[in-house]
């Protein structure tokens, strides 16, 4: 089972998203603040990150720079995600070293593509 780590600290959209996405087979770990992200990446070890940008404690813009400078987690791909979405957000995510960004509210449908296109190749359909 595919393993996804959920950085978000609005407990709906915790509850919404992860039963979205246990329903189509991924195992989902939730971390709740930007450097509690950072340990379950370390500890967890997941295929894929999903980064909400507002948190507290670390920002998910510092939690994702520093996952990308960690030798056990720079490649593991990381969405960032934002309700605030402003123009130039989805270039600064990148250049903070997110993979992928998209907005909420989230497009499941949408969402799931992002997510399919940054795992490798056959771990999940």
């Amino acid at each position: 089972m595919v393993r996804i780590l959920y950085v978000e600290d609005n407990e709906d959209n915790i509850y919404m998203l992860s039963a979205r996405l246990r329903r189509k087979g991924y195992e989902v770990i939730v971390a709740t603040d930007g450097d509690q992200g950072v340990a379950r990446a370390r500890s967890d070890a997941p295929a894929l990150i999903l980064m909400d940008l507002s948190l507290p404690v670390l920002d998910g813009w510092e939690a994702t720079r520093r996952l990308k400078t960690l030798p056990e987690t720079r490649d593991i791909p990381v969405i960032a995600l934002s309700s605030h979405a402003m123009a130039g957000d989805r270039e600064a995510a990148l250049a903070a070293g997110c993979d992928d960004f998209d907005t909420k509210p989230v497009d499941f449908a949408r969402l799931l593509g992002k997510i399919r296109a940054q795992l490798p190749k056959g771990s999940m359909s």
